[in-house]
């Protein structure tokens, strides 16, 4: 399990309106949600794909955070 990827949800603000369909379209991004200038995705590996589609777009704020693994989340609902 050491060569897994990592996987993190991102979060972006834009001034104006969100490169969704650049985002959409870049390798390893997946999840791709646009509300109020509010890009929310995950990205899985490299970021530079991800960050690439943002070029040329102003950004406001950006959060990155590790998602939890598949295992984990599997460990969740068997708790329930």
């Amino acid at each position: 399990m050491a060569n897994e990827l990592p996987v993190q949800r991102v979060e972006v603000r834009f001034v104006g309106v969100p490169p969704a369909r650049q985002v959409k379209s870049a390798s390893g991004v997946s999840e791709v949600q646009v509300e109020d200038g509010v890009l929310r995705c995950v990205v899985s590996g490299s970021f530079q794909p991800f960050l690439e589609a943002l070029r040329g777009h102003e950004v406001i704020s950006f959060t990155s955070t590790p998602a939890p693994s598949s295992d984990s989340e599997f460990r969740e609902v068997q708790t329930w």
